[in-house]
């Protein structure tokens, strides 16, 4: 069974393509740990396939929680840097990739809209997430990747998606969209998908979604 498999679509619309990630069959952890949105062989996979390196060398990433946005949000977010090793020629280079992994609860609702009445200064002093996508971007170089690892959360039984709002977002502080990216919580058997849930999942999530962004500055 392979990693990935691509929906194609018309050339019409142009839409952005959407990628499915199944672990592998001898993966012993399909799901993340407590607390995470990604399990680990997905970080493994940004690394090596998804920016498409020579030799599948590992590629450095900064992976950053994000578990509310609150005032002063940023003294607060948990970074775990995966570097590579020390004999490689960019072992000291500054991380080109920003994996942000968002907890469902700091997401906005689905109604709110953070792509109007946001100034480029204004945004980077903000707080919430106007703030967290302008300082994102003013971190990366240019072309460099802000992934977001989020999933969906149940409210008043209903699942609800952020995505397009955290897009819209992302787009106002100057990013463009790249990709969506299905990641799943579960091993296929036969015809159908048996999945292993994380604990802190809402019922009814067997995924993640992962969106890849680009840094873009206009001359």
């Amino acid at each position: 069974m392979p990693h990935s498999t691509a929906s194609a679509r018309t050339r019409t619309s142009q839409p952005l393509p959407t990628t499915i990630w199944l672990p592998g069959p001898d993966e012993p952890n399909a799901a993340p740990i407590p607390g995470a949105v990604l399990p680990a062989w997905a970080i493994d996979k940004i690394r090596t396939d998804l920016v498409g390196r020579p030799g599948h060398r590992p590629a450095p990433l900064l992976k950053i929680a994000i578990r509310d946005t609150a005032p002063g949000m940023d003294t607060r977010i948990p970074t775990t840097p995966f570097t590579t090793p020390a004999g490689n020629k960019d072992a000291t280079d500054r991380p080109s990739i920003l994996l942000a992994e968002l907890h469902p609860d700091t997401l906005p609702a689905p109604t709110d809209d953070l792509s109007t009445g946001v100034s480029e200064m204004r945004g980077a002093l903000e707080d919430g997430w106007p703030g967290f996508f302008h300082r994102a971007h003013r971190l990366l170089p240019d072309e460099g990747l802000l992934l977001l690892a989020t999933r969906q959360r149940r409210q008043a039984g209903r699942l609800t998606d952020p995505l397009g709002t955290l897009i819209a977002g992302a787009r106002t502080a100057g990013f463009r969209y790249l990709q969506h990216i299905v990641v799943v919580y579960g091993y296929p058997v036969g015809d159908r998908l048996v999945p292993t849930l994380p604990a802190d999942a809402c019922r009814g999530v067997a995924h993640c979604d992962l969106i890849a962004l680009a840094a873009i500055r206009h001359p």
